[in-house]
C-alpha cells in the first residue's frame, strides 16, 4: 500500500535491492526481440562521480530503459578505464600502490552508480587494469605486430617533463600536456607506434557513412586526418648531389622558389653541417627548437626564426641554385620535413624572406594589375596567371598546377601524391600503470614478440615510483630479466607500457563476452550485439578515443575478428555541467557533489533535474532552485497518485457511460502526451521537453480532479497508469513504487511502453488567434477542422471583431489552418 509521504530514502535502496536480486538487467544473446546496444563511455576511476558522469549515465539510462519498454533486448554495460597517470601519481605523492588506489576507487564509484539506479548489467563489468582484460590488450598488440601495423622506431616525440612520459600528438593541446598543462618538449627516443596512417583514407572516406553522428565531430576528425592532394618534387643538393624531396599543394609556384627550408631535426641537417664552421651554431639552434612545442613553432603569429646551413639546392625545372635554411616553422613530422619557399605567394615564406633579406620573385600575377617584389607588402595568394615560369608562362594558375605536375611526372622529377596531417599513433609510455608491451629484446634474435601462451605479461607489484624519465618497470629486475623464447638466451623485457587509449579502443567488444578466457570475444556474440546502436559521451573524445576505436575496428575486420566497419552507429555528445557559467572544478570552488544531492533529494530528483535543465547536447547550468523544483514535482506526482488511490472506493463513475467533455479532454491529453514523450525520446533525445510534457500532464490531472467530482474511472485510471509508465525511464525508483502502489506485481520497467491512439490525437476544437492588420486582438475556440468560409462567418459574428472593424473596409482575409486568422482592413 502506498504511503502518504514520498520518502526517497526508503524507496530507492528498496528497489535497487529488488532489481539486483531479480537480475532485472542481465541480458543474453538471442530470442525474438531485436537487439539494442546502449553504451556510455566508461569512466576513469578517479574515486568519485562528478555531475558530468551523472548527466552522461542518466541520459544513457533513459535510452536503455525506454528501449527495453519498447520491446528491445537491451545490452547496457559498465566498466572502468582503469589504467592511467593519476593512479601512479597517487603512488608517488601518497605512497599508495596504484592497484590498491584504483580498486578502492572502483568500489566506491560502483556503489555510487548503483545508488543512482542506473540499469547496468553488472555481470558484464570490466576493468582495463585486470589481467583478464589486459591479457587480450596485449594479444591484440601482437596481432597488429604480425600484420606490420605495430613497429618501433627512433623518433622525436612529445615529452612531458612533469609526467615524465611521452605523449601522442593528440594528447598535446596548445603545446601543453592535456593532463597537467606543462609545456611539452621534444625528445629523440626509440618508441612503439601503430600504423594508423595505413587507414587514413578509409577513416576519412567513411565519415560520410556516419549519418547518426554529430556533424561537428565528423568535421573535427576530417580536419585531424587532414587530407591534401599535391605533388612530391625532387630537388638536388648542389654540394653533395643528394636528393631532397618536398611535398607541395602549389606546383604552380615552383618557378618562384627562392630558398628551401628543412626541419631542424631532419637527419640530413647534422650530416650536411658536420665538420663545417656552422656545425656548433646549427646544433645550438636545433637544441633550442627541440625545447619548443609545435604550436609555438608553427602558430601564424609566431616569430619566424632560421639560419642558413651553408649548402644549396637545385630547382629541377629551371636549374636555379637556392640556399637551404633551417627554420622553426618547418616540422619533421609534416610532409617530408622539407619545404620549398615561395615568398611572393606564401605569407609565411614572405615574412621569413623579408626578415632575412631573401629574394622575392613573382610568378603569379593577378588578373588585373601588376605586382612588383619591391612594392609588395604581403604575399599574393589568390588566383592569377603565370609569369616568369618558362613554357608555362601565361597559363591560368589552376591550369598550370596540372600542367606542371604532368611535366614533373613525365621527366621523372616528381609525382602526384596524397598527404595526410594524421601521423602514426605513438603508444609507448614510460609509466608503470598501463598494459606492458609484450615484447622481448634479445642480443641474438633482436625484437621477439612474447608467445601468446605466455600472456598476460603481468605487472610486478614491487617497483619504485620515482619520476626519473624511465618506466618504473625498469626498476624491477624480476620483470626486466627473462629468457628469449626463440633461442633461450638471457634477454630483457620492454619496460614501456601502452597508451591507455589502446585499452579503450576495443572495450565495447569485450562487453559482448567479458568472461571468455580462450579468445578475446566469441565472434557470434559480437556479431549479435555489435555495432553499438547508441554511444554517449563528451565531445572532447571526438578525435582521440573515437578515431582510435574506428581504426581498431577496421584492423580487427581485416584480421577476420569482426565483420563490420564502424563500431558506433549513433553518437550523442552531451554538453558540460556548468556552475556560475564555468565548468565545475575544485580550483574554481564551484563543484556540486552528486552524493550530497542524492543524500538530500534522492537519485530520482538528481536525474530528473539534470535531464530537464537543458537538451543533452547543450551545456547545462547548475541551479539549486532547479533541483528544488524537480523534487517538488516528484512530490506532486506522489500526492496525485496517492490521492487517486484514496478516492477510489467512494468517488468516480464507471467507464460504461458516455464521456463528459472533461473526460474526453483528459483522454486526448493522455494520448497526446504519450506521443510527445515517445517522439522526444525516440527521435530527438529532447528529454527536457519530454519531461515538460509530463509536467503539463500532471497539472491537467490535478485540474481534472479538482473540477470534476464525478470522474470517469476508466479514463482516470488510464491517465494515472500512463503517467507512471512515462515517468519510469527518467525517475525509475518513484515510478516503481507508484506502479506497485497501483496494485501491480511485476516491475514497471518490464512493462510495454504505452501506445497512443491516432484518432484521439485529433482535436475536436482548436484555438484560433484573431489578428487585425497583423496584431492579435482576440482568441476564439472553433470546431476542428474548419474551413476558411466557416471560420470567416463565425469571426464576423463576434462582437469584439465587429467593433474593431466597424466603419472599415475588409481588404483581405488570411487563414493559417488551425492557428490564426488575419483580417486586413483599411480606412
Amino acid at each position: 500500500m502506498l504511503k502518504e509521504k514520498y520518502n526517497f530514502r526508503e524507496i530507492e535502496p528498496k528497489w535497487q535491492r529488488y532489481w539486483e536480486e531479480k537480475g532485472m538487467y542481465r541480458v543474453k544473446e538471442g530470442g525474438d526481440k531485436p537487439k539494442f546496444y546502449c553504451l556510455e563511455m566508461f569512466p576513469y576511476p578517479s574515486g568519485k562521480l562528478h555531475m558530468g558522469h551523472v548527466r552522461n549515465y542518466s541520459i544513457g539510462d533513459v535510452v536503455a530503459r525506454f528501449k527495453t519498454m519498447r520491446g528491445y533486448n537491451v545490452l547496457h554495460p559498465m566498466g572502468w578505464d582503469a589504467f592511467g597517470l593519476p593512479a601512479e601519481n597517487a603512488a608517488i605523492n601518497h605512497g599508495v600502490h596504484p592497484a590498491d588506489w584504483t580498486w578502492q576507487n572502483i568500489d566506491n564509484m560502483r556503489r555510487q552508480l548503483k545508488e543512482l539506479g542506473i540499469s547496468y548489467d553488472w555481470d558484464r563489468e570490466i576493468a582495463t587494469c585486470h589481467p583478464g582484460y589486459y591479457r587480450w590488450t596485449q594479444w591484440l598488440f601482437l596481432q597488429f605486430y604480425k600484420k606490420g601495423l605495430a613497429y618501433r622506431k627512433k623518433s622525436f616525440v612529445n615529452w612531458c617533463p612533469h609526467c615524465n612520459t611521452v605523449l601522442a600528438n593528440e594528447q598535446v593541446i596548445g603545446g601543453r600536456c592535456e593532463r597537467c598543462d606543462t609545456q611539452v618538449e621534444k625528445k629523440d627516443l626509440e618508441q612503439w607506434f601503430l600504423r594508423i596512417t595505413a587507414y587514413a583514407e578509409e577513416l576519412l572516406r567513411d565519415l560520410e557513412k556516419l549519418t547518426g553522428w554529430p556533424e561537428k565531430v565528423k568535421v573535427m576528425q576530417a580536419n585531424w586526418i587532414g587530407r591534401s592532394e599535391g605533388v612530391e618534387i625532387d630537388f638536388t643538393i648542389a654540394e653533395t648531389d643528394e636528393k631532397v624531396t618536398v611535398f607541395t599543394t602549389r606546383p604552380d609556384t615552383l618557378y618562384g622558389v627562392t630558398y628551401m627550408v628543412i626541419a631542424p631535426e631532419h637527419p640530413l641537417v647534422e650530416k650536411l653541417v658536420k665538420g663545417t664552421a656552422l656545425e656548433a651554431e646549427v646544433k645550438q639552434f636545433v637544441r633550442r627548437m627541440q625545447q619548443m612545442s609545435e604550436i609555438d613553432r608553427t602558430a601564424a603569429d609566431a616569430e619566424k626564426e632560421g639560419m642558413f646551413i651553408g649548402v644549396h639546392v637545385i630547382n629541377p625545372v629551371n636549374g636555379r641554385k637556392v640556399p637551404l635554411w633551417i627554420a622553426n616553422y618547418v616540422l619533421l613530422d609534416y610532409g617530408t620535413g622539407v619545404v620549398m619557399a615561395v615568398p611572393a605567394h606564401d605569407q609565411r615564406d614572405f615574412e621569413f624572406a623579408r626578415k632575412y633579406g631573401l629574394p622575392v620573385e613573382v610568378v603569379i600575377q593577378p588578373p588585373e594589375g601588376n605586382l612588383t617584389p619591391d612594392e609588395m607588402e604581403a604575399a599574393y595568394e589568390e588566383e592569377g596567371y603565370l609569369v616568369n615560369s618558362g613554357p608555362f608562362t601565361g597559363m591560368p594558375n589552376r591550369e598550370a598546377m596540372q600542367a606542371i605536375a604532368d611535366y614533373l611526372e613525365k621527366e621523372g622529377k616528381g609525382r602526384r601524391t596524397v598527404n595526410y596531417r594524421l601521423r602514426d599513433w605513438l603508444i609507448s609510455r614510460q609509466r608503470y600503470w598501463g598494459a606492458p608491451i609484450p615484447i622481448i629484446y634479445c642480443e641474438h634474435c633482436g625484437i621477439v614478440p612474447v608467445p601468446e601462451k605466455d600472456l598476460p605479461v603481468m605487472l610486478p607489484r614491487e617497483v619504485e615510483f620515482k619520476p626519473t624519465g624511465q618506466s618504473p618497470l625498469a626498476t624491477s629486475e624480476e620483470f626486466v630479466r627473462c629468457t628469449c623464447p626463440s633461442c633461450g638466451a638471457p634477454a630483457r623485457r620492454e619496460t614501456d607500457t601502452m597508451d591507455t587509449f589502446i585499452c579503450s579502443s576495443w572495450y565495447f567488444l569485450r562487453y559482448c563476452d567479458p568472461r571468455n578466457e580462450v579468445v578475446p570475444w566469441d565472434k557470434e556474440k559480437v556479431a549479435y550485439w555489435m555495432p553499438v546502436d547508441q554511444y554517449i559521451g563528451g565531445v572532447e573524445h571526438a578525435i582521440l578515443h573515437l578515431l582510435y576505436s574506428r581504426f581498431f575496428t577496421r584492423v580487427l575486420r581485416d584480421l577476420g575478428l569482426v565483420d563490420f566497419d564502424e563500431p558506433f552507429t549513433n553518437l550523442l555528445t552531451q554538453g558540460m555541467v556548468l556552475k556560475d557559467g564555468a565548468k565545475m572544478s575544485k580550483s574554481k570552488g564551484n563543484v556540486v557533489s552528486p552524493e550530497d544531492i542524492v543524500a538530500r533529494y534522492g537519485a530520482d530528483t538528481a536525474r530528473l533535474f539534470i535531464l530537464f535543465a537543458a537538451p543533452p547536447e547543450k551545456d547545462l547550468e547548475w541551479s539549486d532552485q532547479g533541483v528544488e523544483g524537480a523534487y517538488r514535482f516528484l512530490n506532486r506526482v506522489w500526492r496525485l497518485v496517492y490521492n487517486y488511490l484514496q478516492s477510489l472506493p467512494e468517488s468516480g463513475r464507471d467507464g460504461n457511460g458516455e464521456l463528459s467533455k472533461a473526460d474526453l479532454e483528459i483522454r486526448r491529453l493522455t494520448h497526446r502526451t504519450i506521443k510527445k514523450v515517445t517522439d522526444d525520446i525516440e527521435q530527438r533525445f529532447n528529454f527536457n521537453t519530454a519531461i515538460s510534457a509530463i509536467m503539463e500532464f500532471v497539472n491537467a490531472l490535478y485540474q481534472y480532479r479538482e473540477r470534476e467530482k464525478s470522474r470517469n474511472r476508466v479514463v482516470e485510471a488510464e491517465a494515472i497508469r500512463t503517467l507512471v509508465l512515462l515517468l519510469a525511464p527518467f525517475a525509475p525508483h518513484i515510478a516503481e513504487e507508484l506502479w506497485h502502489g497501483l496494485g501491480n506485481e511485476s516491475s514497471v520497467h518490464e512493462q510495454s511502453w504505452p501506445e497512443y491512439d491516432p484518432e484521439l490525437l485529433v482535436e475536436e476544437e482548436v484555438e484560433i488567434a484573431v489578428q487585425i492588420n497583423g496584431r492579435v486582438r482576440d482568441r476564439v475556440r472553433v470546431p476542428a477542422p474548419i474551413s476558411e468560409e466557416e471560420l470567416r462567418k463565425i469571426l464576423f459574428q463576434q462582437e469584439k471583431v465587429q467593433n474593431l472593424i466597424a466603419g472599415k473596409e475588409v481588404v483581405k482575409f488570411i487563414y493559417v489552418p488551425g492557428k490564426l486568422a488575419n483580417i486586413v482592413v483599411k480606412g
